[in-house]
């Protein structure tokens, strides 16, 4: 359902932009959002943006990353700069929609299967 790309090796300071897209079987998406995971760790919200580009960014990340979003290609992206050791983490999409099935159409929140993001120091 929704599938994430942009991971990978980098120095500390460098820069990477994650994406993520939505499959055409969901559609009217509210909510979009980056959530990750360190090592041993549980996953945790980095930011979000809603339908009206009302974005949100945890204290850790603000002022580094950028969430936008195009709604034409059911996509969201996240601009990762200044990137730090501690940003080494899985990084999941989620989104919050409708799902068209063939019992009909459900609400959904879907999550990515995740892309691994390594900071070297």
């Amino acid at each position: 359902q929704l599938e994430e790309s942009g991971g990978g090796l980098v120095q500390a300071g460098g820069s990477l932009r994650l994406s993520c897209v939505a499959s055409g079987h969901i559609f009217n998406i509210n909510r979009m959002a980056w959530y990750r995971a360190a090592p041993g760790e549980q996953r945790d919200l980095v930011a979000s943006i809603s339908s009206g580009d009302t974005t949100f960014y945890v204290d850790s990340v603000r002022g580094r990353f950028t969430i936008s979003r195009d709604n034409a290609k059911n996509t969201v992206y996240l601009q990762m700069n200044n990137l730090k050791p501690e940003d080494t983490a899985v990084y999941y999409c989620n989104a919050d929609g409708t799902i068209a099935t063939i019992e009909g159409n459900n609400p959904v929140h879907a999550w990515g299967q995740g892309t691994l993001v390594t900071v070297s120091s």
